[in-house]
């Protein structure tokens, strides 16, 4: 029930999220704006990369009778969904101002659901479960967002702005109903009124290298993948079929990956995941190069798609697990705030440059050397492991 539950929260935070990072690109590009434009527009996700700021205040505040968690949760999607409900009535063709707004608003709410969340998930899931939870955290994100990305791009297609809009606030409201009946148990206090730079993470002895590795490890994976969706586009695809390939065979592949990962985390090592999986999620980075090169035929598209969103699941899934591992029990929210705080401010740069490469090199080049940057973080695995071991502290 606790992993349904969890599964359910990154649910509903990446639907949301899947409409505004994978659909609004497509509704841009539409609408004539340029590929630097599309590409700047991620930086409406900055709440997600300065999360940290206040994770504190949720770590340290919340109701203990109604749940610490459960308190921020459940106020938070309740004004996201009417944030998506209100932009129903929102014509299509209105001021961009106001929509960009909106997306900013709505990112805000996700993201601070999202400290109280993953806090939820470090106080309920013992480590041997991690894996399991992680994996499960990730497919439950994908739902949502390859949902709103994908499959309601189908929807936008076929009954228009206000119905994808009403479905999503509709759809937050349904996953709202697993929290708010879930009854949690007590969690830990943090003993001290930190400031997100007093005594905790960033003075990790490995801290710097950790760092490194969570600006790294998913940026050429974003550096490519912002500008796959204006590449459709500019192949002449449909908003339909652009939903089909992501919304049918990139939800099944990477709801298959976060599992899968999620799974052999555990079974293969923390080193070994991440090794294996960063690997492969490079290798099916190079697979869209060749495909925009013309190095292979136009009908591996959908291959190749499996192939990506499979290693960005699994990929994703050991990430966050040793992520978890680096967490102190009684300010979790704050530390996993700063590192997924810093995977994202490393994904929302390389989605906000990737637009300038590929429009200096080509679509082609763009995605080798996206690939070569996805390759060459297998080195600072290896350096953070050899640092957790000098520095004393478990892998």
């Amino acid at each position: 029930m606790t992993l349904a539950l969890l599964g359910t929260l990154y649910a509903a935070q990446g639907l949301p999220f899947g409409f505004f990072s994978q659909a609004l690109p497509v509704f841009l590009r539409k609408q004539g704006h340029s590929l630097e434009a599309v590409g700047m527009s991620s930086l409406l996700a900055a709440p997600w990369a300065f999360k940290f700021l206040w994770a504190p205040l949720v770590d340290r505040s919340g109701s203990s009778r109604f749940g610490r968690r459960r308190s921020w949760i459940i106020p938070l999607q309740g004004l996201s969904a009417a944030l998506l409900l209100g932009l129903a009535a929102f014509p299509a063709g209105g001021p961009l101002a106001l929509l960009l707004l909106a997306v900013f608003l709505t990112n805000l709410f996700a993201a601070t659901q999202d400290i109280a969340t993953d806090a939820l998930a470090l106080d309920v899931l013992p480590s041997d479960q991690r894996g399991l939870g992680n994996g499960l955290q990730v497919a439950g994100y994908r739902v949502g967002m390859i949902a709103g990305g994908g499959l309601l791009l189908l929807v936008f297609d076929a009954v228009g702005w206000a119905g994808a809009f009403l479905a999503m606030g509709v759809s937050v409201l349904l996953l709202s109903l697993p929290i708010a009946l879930f009854d949690e148990p007590p969690g830990r206090s943090s003993s001290a009124v930190e400031s997100v730079f007093q005594g905790h993470f960033l003075r990790r002895k490995d801290a710097p290298v950790i760092l490194g590795l969570l600006l790294s490890y998913k940026f050429g994976d974003a550096f490519a993948l912002s500008m796959l969706r204006p590449l459709l586009v500019d192949r002449g695809m449909s908003l339909g079929e652009i939903g089909s390939l992501l919304g049918v065979y990139g939800f099944s592949a990477g709801l298959l990956g976060a599992l899968l990962g999620g799974a052999l985390v555990n079974r293969l090592g923390r080193k070994t995941s991440l090794l294996g999986f960063g690997a492969l999620q490079a290798l099916s980075v190079a697979g869209y190069g060749a495909w925009a090169q013309g190095l292979v035929p136009s009908s591996a598209l959908y291959a190749l798609t499996v192939l990506e969103h499979l290693a960005g699941g699994m990929a994703t899934a050991a990430l966050f697990t040793c992520m978890m591992d680096w967490c102190r029990p009684e300010h979790n929210a704050t530390d996993y705030a700063v590192q997924a705080s810093t995977v994202v401010i490393a994904s929302a740069l390389a989605a906000a440059a990737s637009g300038y490469s590929a429009h200096a090199l080509g679509y082609a080049h763009h995605f080798l050397l996206s690939a070569v940057l996805s390759a060459l973080v297998l080195v600072l695995v290896q350096g953070v492991f050899r640092a957790q071991v000098a520095a004393g502290v478990a892998p």
